[in-house]
């Protein structure tokens, strides 16, 4: 699937120009998200990255998928984001991170919280793997800009990643497209058996 030059860091698995691509659609705030993330870290990345049976291959794609009904939802895709601009190289160890700590950001626990008290957390969880150069570029991405409603260093990014999904028919995460085309097998319950096998099917390179 195309990917807009600036968002290439959000390859997370493999090399950009793979013939095969999957591309999962996860939400920072969703625990099925969270659990398949830890898969795609422990079982997905050792089979596609270098090394791995189908290295140059396949790339996997974290496509970042915003579900308003999680009302911290956008404020962790716009932190996502704003580590792609500031440490790129950084992007899928602040995701793990994020996702290991998204109880935090659930509607509960941040129905107290102001924009700018959810951004300095999300600042502290950046800071957990990014310098302090990285995360004062961070922190200047997620600062509103001076109109009154003109967004923030990263809204043009998410209005992509927005864009995209609701084009391709994504609503809910997780969902998976495997060469563009949507997967309905692909489950966050899926452990080492079940992406050998799939993988074995589908790769015809």
């Amino acid at each position: 699937m195309a990917l807009q030059p600036s968002l290439r860091p959000t390859i997370i698995a493999g090399v950009y120009d793979a013939p095969h691509t999957l591309d999962i659609f996860l939400d920072y705030v969703c625990p099925f998200s969270a659990k398949l993330s830890f898969a795609i870290d422990s079982v997905l990345k050792p089979l596609v990255d270098v090394g791995g049976l189908y290295y140059g291959k396949v790339k996997v794609i974290m496509r970042l998928q915003v579900q308003p009904w999680h009302a911290t939802s956008t404020y962790t895709h716009e932190a996502g984001l704003a580590v792609v601009r500031a440490a790129p190289e950084k992007f899928w160890a602040f995701s793990l991170a994020l996702f290991k700590q998204q109880a935090e950001f659930f509607d509960g626990p941040s129905s107290t919280m102001t924009p700018l008290q959810i951004r300095e957390k999300l600042a502290s969880i950046a800071a957990q793997v990014i310098n302090e150069e990285q995360v004062a570029m961070f922190k200047d991405l997620l600062k509103l800009k001076p109109t009154p409603n003109g967004g923030i260093g990263v809204t043009d990014d998410l209005k992509y990643t927005i864009k995209f999904a609701r084009q391709n028919g994504v609503h809910v995460s997780p969902t998976a497209l495997w060469d563009g085309l949507i997967a309905s097998q692909i489950s966050s319950s899926w452990g080492e058996k079940e992406w050998t096998e799939f993988l074995a099917k589908n790769v015809v390179v």
